[in-house]
């Protein structure tokens, strides 16, 4: 007996919403990754603590500043829903901004130690060749991290796939917008013995995922070191 349409739903909202998450979060991730590889600053290390605390705080206190701040009386939130009408609590971009808030400080994290490990005089020289700024980033800073940009892609991707807590306080536990977490949450409160097989069904499927992301991850890091020192 196969999975469940709600189980399949979950499944591919899970994938969907971390997909989106971190090709929303990609830009940010780089340029802040940048900036605290390269730069130095007032703040600096307050900064860096404040993008990691998520990886330290339950999830579920994430998940609440992020409804305090945009929920619908929230201090963002009442702003956005009295000018552009948007709700964002309780809804579906709540899940992606619960899973790319989850998810970005190993992105950034990731892509900061990749550009650390760059050369920078390969940028300098570039930049005495003529290029602009942003010329010679795109061009020389960011693919020789590219391995660093796609391990933090990779990750941000995982986690994202498993996040729960920030979700659940966030964005709800509604039928129709369950993930993989929230649906495997749901039948564990169900006693038949039925639910406790999808259940199951569920978590083997989390498993391959995390498992397949992680090992994309590995293979394509060395794949891009084996070409570097080729």
């Amino acid at each position: 007996m196969g999975m469940a349409g709600e189980d399949w739903r979950a499944i591919c909202l899970s994938l969907w919403v971390s997909a989106l998450a971190v090709a929303l979060s990609l830009p940010f991730g780089v340029g802040l990754g940048w900036l605290l590889a390269r730069k130095r600053f007032a703040g600096k290390t307050l900064l860096e603590t404040f993008v990691n605390l998520p990886l330290v705080l339950p999830p579920v206190v994430t998940g609440y500043l992020l409804l305090v701040l945009l929920g619908r009386n929230g201090w963002l939130g009442a702003w956005l829903e009295r000018w552009f009408g948007l709700d964002i609590a309780f809804t579906w971009r709540a899940i992606v901004l619960s899973v790319a808030a989850m998810g970005f400080p190993l992105l950034v994290r990731a892509i900061r130690l990749a550009i650390q490990g760059t050369d920078p005089r390969l940028f300098q020289a570039a930049r005495s060749l003529g290029a602009g700024p942003i010329d010679a980033f795109l061009s020389v800073s960011l693919p020789l991290a590219r391995n660093g940009v796609i391990a933090g892609v990779v990750l941000a991707f995982a986690r994202g796939l498993g996040e729960f807590g920030a979700t659940l306080m966030f964005a709800g536990n509604f039928e129709q917008r369950r993930t993989i977490s929230l649906q495997i949450f749901a039948l564990n409160d169900l006693p038949q013995e039925a639910y406790e097989r999808r259940m199951w069904r569920l978590i083997a499927a989390s498993i391959v995922l995390a498992f397949g992301a992680l090992a994309a991850s590995e293979y394509l890091e060395r794949r891009g070191h084996r070409r570097e020192s080729a």
